[in-house]
């Protein structure tokens, strides 16, 4: 397949490859960093050598590979979604980063939970980001990770 896969435009971030690259078309890393720069002039981020990167295995449901830039071959169907790793679980400094902290923080709490954590979340966020955007992304992240439940 050449292009996305139809969950991913729903279940990953605007600013991934996986919007617009299939299966094996960029690489999956396990969370944002100074490696893999956001490319405005691409609209994703990329590693040193200019190959799209998503930086959040747990929502395109592959675990970290080099799929386009070493030819690491796709896993199979069905491979159990990846978890968030302590390190996604972090508050990014970045803007960029905030929804997919905020999935990774969703994901790891158990149903019964999922108040206090959205609540949590939202508090944390508010101490580095403006209130605006954490609740524009947070009902962006809420109508998607509630859908899929």
């Amino acid at each position: 397949m050449d292009g996305p896969l139809p969950e991913w435009c729903e279940r990953t971030c605007v600013v991934c490859p996986a919007q617009e690259l299939g299966p094996g078309r960029f690489d999956v890393v396990d969370r944002p960093g100074p490696d893999f720069a956001y490319d405005r002039a691409v609209g994703w981020r990329v590693d040193p050598d200019g190959h799209p990167v998503c930086v959040h295995p747990y929502r395109v449901g592959m675990p970290p590979g080099r799929y386009a830039s070493a030819g690491v071959p796709l896993p199979e169907p069905n491979v159990a979604v990846p978890t968030p790793s302590p390190a996604a679980l972090e508050l990014p400094t970045e803007v960029d980063d905030l929804e997919g902290w905020l999935v990774a923080t969703l994901r790891v709490a158990a149903p019964d939970q999922l108040f206090a954590a959205v609540a949590r979340a939202e508090r944390q966020a508010g101490e580095r980001f403006a209130p605006g955007v954490v609740v524009q992304t947070l009902r962006r992240v809420l109508s998607v990770e509630l859908a899929n439940r």
